[in-house]
């Protein structure tokens, strides 16, 4: 039985990646291809051809219609069919399907599932993507894993110490305990790290200045299935809050990750870091970047891995988990809850 979530927004892409040109992905195993009209609307459409199966996004544009590249069977933004060759009746069902979509937060979302529960309020937001008091820098990298996987590594960064030491890991990650809250009416995990006394990584020295030892408090806030947020201070030690909240001498990051299935067993590991510190200092822009992806790309090795194992293993295993891994065992019981509703929904 598959484990994925639907009748949910899920991030696609970019707002970036989307334009003019037809552009393919595949979303919890549903070829998908976007597209702007004219006006700049984002459209999503089914990427396949009701005649002969052939992907649009191997076609072209004409206007905001796409003409398939095959035999010419040509869509509007509904996936309505408006041209047939060789006849001027149009079959009643020559159409694809069309998908809901929301440009926010610099993403667009898709809506998978029964189009007639879509709604705009239940998307998750990010709005530091999107701030010009913050500046963010972003990119986007294949994972050749379950989507699950990369949500227990997200909700769990003890794992920071030993598999990204030298950029963001140091001992007192993995040392510090965590609070792990649950708000079970609205489906949010909470996971919170605060570490009063701890060594200052490359990642954060380099981009804000600071020298010697830092406190850095790490405050995850999960909203299944989608969307991953990561509240990090970072200050020299003793430097807090003021008691009304304000906080002028403390840096602040927002880690953002989109978590998108493309199959069983891959995922698109979308990522950004939103700083409101050094807004126009590009070089601490391109540091940021360059150090994230590494970062990044040393969980999508690691998970990658993983996969394998678990593919390979017998049925039946049983993993061992310990206190670090609550808020990764709260989403997987969340995510399976949400699953379960719609295969419920879906057989009534």
């Amino acid at each position: 039985m598959s484990t994925f979530v639907r009748d949910q927004w899920y991030v696609a892409a970019y707002g970036r990646e989307v334009g003019r040109d037809l552009f393919a992905r595949t979303i919890l195993g549903e070829p998908i291809v976007f597209y702007r009209t004219v006006a700049g609307e984002v459209v999503a459409l089914a990427d396949r051809c009701v005649h002969r199966r052939y992907p649009l996004s191997q076609s072209r544009l004409d206007g905001d219609n796409v003409v398939c590249g095959y035999h010419g069977f040509t869509y509007d933004t509904g996936g309505g069919c408006v041209f047939v060759p060789g006849q001027s009746r149009i079959p009643r069902t020559a159409r694809v399907p069309a998908y809901p979509v929301v440009e926010r937060d610099s993403f667009v979302w898709v809506w998978i599932g029964d189009n007639d529960k879509a709604d705009e309020s239940l998307i998750p937001r990010a709005p530091w993507l999107a701030d010009p008091g913050y500046t963010t820098v972003s990119g986007l990298e294949p994972l050749k894993a379950r989507y699950e996987l990369l949500v227990d590594n997200l909700m769990d960064l003890s794992h920071e110490t030993y598999l990204h030491g030298g950029h963001i890991g140091t001992p007192e990650v993995a040392n510090t305990p965590i609070t792990t809250e649950v708000d079970e009416d609205r489906g949010i995990i909470y996971v919170s790290r605060h570490m009063d006394d701890a060594a200052c990584p490359p990642f954060y020295a380099k981009s804000t200045g600071i020298e010697g030892r830092i406190t850095r408090w790490q405050d995850i806030e999960y909203h299944p299935p989608c969307l991953y947020l990561l509240h990090s201070r970072i200050a020299p030690v003793g430097v807090l809050p003021e008691a009304d909240g304000n906080d002028p001498d403390g840096f602040h990051v927002e880690v953002v990750y989109a978590i998108t299935p493309e199959t069983e067993h891959s995922t698109h590991d979308f990522w950004a870091v939103a700083r409101d510190f050094a807004l126009g200092d590009q070089e601490v822009s391109d540091f940021l970047a360059e150090s994230n992806r590494t970062v990044v790309l040393q969980d999508v090795v690691a998970l990658d891995i993983l996969e394998q194992v678990i593919q390979a293993e017998p049925e039946g295993y049983q993993e061992l988990s310990v206190n670090i891994d609550t808020g990764g065992l709260a989403a997987r019981r969340i995510l399976k809850r949400m699953a379960g509703e719609r295969t419920k929904a879906a057989v009534k």
